[in-house]
């Protein structure tokens, strides 16, 4: 039988599998440099950043949604979806539909205004998968990002 629960720490060594296992379906596996220890500190140190929710029967963990706050200026405490995850040898069978229900719940019970999450354009079965809950898809966004390292060569030619 199913069960969703809140994730704990003893659960961080399979939930780092399965983020691989995403950023393998990606073609991103070079980019996962996350750790256990990492993961530990930022999830369940003095000022844990993100929570996550498992799927699991008998006591196997097949599925993963991680998310954590943000704040928009428009409309106040969002949550938002950093990744939902079920292993490849599982997916079809109301997993996935489970923890993002799930999630959906947890952000009504924390007084968040909405959810939030991004796709890749080419994972057609996550865009028709999210189109079932009548998700808004903005293609009108452009992300952006720095990395560490580039933020600090950034900043260390502006102070030198």
């Amino acid at each position: 039988m199913l069960q969703i629960r809140a994730g704990v720490k003893e659960d961080l060594p399979r939930v780092l599998e399965l983020v691989r296992e995403l950023a393998e379906y990606e073609n991103a596996l070079g980019e996962v440099s996350n750790t256990i220890e990492r993961m530990t500190n930022d999830g369940f140190g003095d000022k844990p950043v993100y929570g996550f929710f498992v799927a699991e029967i008998d006591g196997r963990i097949l599925g993963i949604s991680i998310y954590y706050y943000r704040y928009s200026t428009w409309k106040g405490k969002r949550l938002y979806l950093e990744d939902i995850v079920v292993t490849q040898s599982e997916r079809g069978a109301g997993i996935g539909k489970a923890l993002f229900e799930r999630t959906m719940q947890f952000s009504l019970d924390e007084s968040c205004t909405g959810m939030m999450w991004q796709v890749l354009d080419w994972n057609e079965p996550a865009i028709n998968f999210y189109k079932k809950y009548n998700a808004k898809l903005d293609s009108e966004w452009i992300n952006c990002h720095l990395d560490e390292t580039q933020i600090r060569s950034l900043l260390e030619s502006k102070s030198g």
